[in-house]
């Protein structure tokens, strides 16, 4: 961990960390079907609006760069160049009544040592002891499905959205996880101020059936995360414009510029993922005339797949990203190796610009204007969920202590920079970081205790943009982010919880599919054998799983668009 902590950098990064799956809408991350009273199915409007809780933004702190809201519905993060030298405090009594209580939240990083100082410290903050037992993300959802299953959840846990469908989150809900609409629903939220000012996109994640049972994590307006980065560094090296690239030929014309394999240098790593977008092919529906398409069946992604084909097997792309060496795309970035590569916005903070800097002075990170592939249609790019990480409290807490629990989340979800932010992201000041030049420090102590991503996983303020010491990115990410904002559009049924039923879950993953995707897109099999597969996989479930969220979804709830 660096010497610098940065809890944007670090669980954005954490949420790259999870995979591909990360970056699509919540309802591809459906949840199981289970059993007895927790069904886990969709919210009506009126039913969603019934249960969220009211929206009061939080006064606290001025920030450099304002959040804007724009009529698409993206919302920018608010960006703050410095640290607060003296933090606010917003919650004026210690929230916790005495009690103790078990949590599980994933962490990708070191974890610390079991019950250290700064969780001590922490504990005496919040008046209650939360046990935390991070445990490693990588095999997060595994641990997580073993423990729902046997119904043995800790009080307070953290459920990603992609996780849902291994966890089973739809079939917990209402029995083991427990309805927070009578605490938060409406005006009883403003109990807890910080709570409030959570957006309503964040909410939404963890609403199910027309009841709210979730917490949401780190909410955000404009969750972008088909993105594709580059070297700025090296791009201006070779008196490369990134303003001048408005098309995928203009993108292949710029590739074959910075390409030397001799050199060891490759323009491309894998940018399928963050790239078919430009084609215009969707998340994952469109809806025409009234009819769901599937992506499968769109001309889009022939385009996008014929041309990102033909970048497998034109030499432009790094050798180890076509072999499908996914695991050291960043530090094939780092050392130049690649010099255009795809990821989401939390790719892009102090931590990448030290690793990099670590491996090249000149290092910088830049990020390419949003295009069209063709290079004159109108660009987009798809607002993801409103948050990707909520947090559960379990159904046999009393109501007492799930109280107790909604006044500690008020404390956790305290404004970017109070008190209480700097409390649990840094731990105390003087033992677990030092203020160097106006940045929070962490000190060896800190080092060792306090990992960003363990609290904020419970309950975490909105978003901001923010990179203590580097003003310069978190400049340049809001520039980024306002000019972006207005191409911004909601995939179809976007900030749903959709329960598939099992007799679906295996035409929705669609691996056989996907796993096709992947060979195409690497130059092993032809465009073709991506046809043949839809084919199969629309004779084995495709097309039902399809008329079921025709049927079930949009007839009964719309698109949410």
């Amino acid at each position: 961990m660096s010497t610098e902590m940065n809890r944007r950098a670090v669980l954005r990064t954490a949420a790259g960390a999870a995979g591909a799956a990360a970056l699509s809408p919540l309802l591809a991350a459906c949840g199981g079907s289970g059993s007895g009273t927790g069904k886990g199915g969709t919210s009506s409007k009126k039913g969603l609006a019934a249960a969220l809780p009211a929206y009061v933004p939080s006064a606290v702190g001025k920030p450099d760069f304002p959040s804007v809201t724009f009529p698409n519905g993206a919302v920018t993060e608010p960006g703050y160049l410095t640290y607060p030298a003296e933090p606010v405090t917003t919650v004026r009594k210690t929230p916790g009544q005495g009690g103790h209580y078990t949590s599980a939240t994933p962490l990708w990083g070191t974890i610390p040592p079991a019950g250290n100082q700064y969780y001590q410290a922490m504990s005496k903050a919040l008046g209650t002891t939360i046990k935390m037992q991070p445990a490693n993300g990588n095999t997060y959802g595994t641990s997580l499905a073993t423990l729902s299953a046997s119904g043995n959840l800790p009080d307070w846990v953290q459920i990603p959205a992609w996780m849902n469908g291994q966890v089973r989150t739809g079939g917990l809900v209402g029995r083991h996880l427990a309805d927070l609409t009578p605490y938060l629903s409406g005006d009883h939220v403003k109990e807890y101020p910080n709570l409030a000012a959570i957006p309503s996109s964040g909410w939404m994640a963890g609403a199910w059936e027309n009841k709210l049972y979730g917490i949401p994590c780190f909410t955000s307006g404009t969750s972008f995360n088909q993105i594709i980065f580059y070297r700025h560094d090296v791009l201006q090296d070779h008196g490369i414009d990134a303003a001048d690239i408005r098309s995928a030929d203009d993108l292949m014309r710029v590739g074959r510029e910075l390409t030397d394999a001799k050199a060891g240098r490759w323009a491309f790593d894998d940018i399928w993922t963050y790239f078919n977008g430009a084609f215009g092919v969707p998340q994952k529906f469109r809806v025409d005339g009234g009819e769901l398409v599937h992506k499968y069946r769109t001309p889009e992604i022939l385009e996008a797949l014929n041309w990102h084909h033909k970048l497998a097997k034109s030499g432009l792309m790094n050798p180890d990203a076509l072999a499908g060496n996914v695991n050291d795309s960043k530090t094939r970035f780092y050392a130049g190796k690649t010099v255009i590569t795809g990821d989401g916005m939390g790719a892009w903070g102090v931590s990448d610009a030290q690793s990099g800097q670590a491996a090249n002075k000149t290092y910088r990170r830049g990020l390419l204007p949003v295009f069209a592939a063709d290079g004159h249609s109108r660009p987009y790019v798809y607002i993801g969920s409103g948050t990707g990480y909520v947090s559960y409290v379990n159904a046999r807490l009393k109501p007492g202590q799930i109280r107790e629990l909604l006044s500690v989340a008020d404390y956790l979800a305290a404004p970017w920079g109070s008190a209480e932010y700097t409390m649990a992201i840094y731990g105390v000041k003087g033992v677990d970081y030092n203020l160097v030049k106006g940045v929070p420090v962490a000190t060896p102590t800190g080092q060792q205790n306090v990992q960003q991503a363990t609290y904020p996983f419970l309950a975490a303020c909105p978003n901001t943009v923010n990179n203590p010491g580097y003003p310069e990115i978190t400049k340049e990410q809001c520039a980024w982010l306002k000019a972006t904002a207005p191409f911004a559009v909601k995939p179809v049924f976007w900030n749903l919880n959709v329960t598939v039923p099992g007799r679906y879950s295996a035409a929705d993953t669609a691996q056989a599919v996907e796993d096709t995707i992947t060979s195409v897109i690497h130059g092993i099999k032809p465009v073709s054998a991506f046809q043949e597969a839809v084919s199969t996989w629309r004779r084995s479930g495709g097309d039902q799983l399809v008329g079921w969220y025709q049927d079930t979804i949009l007839a009964k709830y719309g698109a949410n668009q």
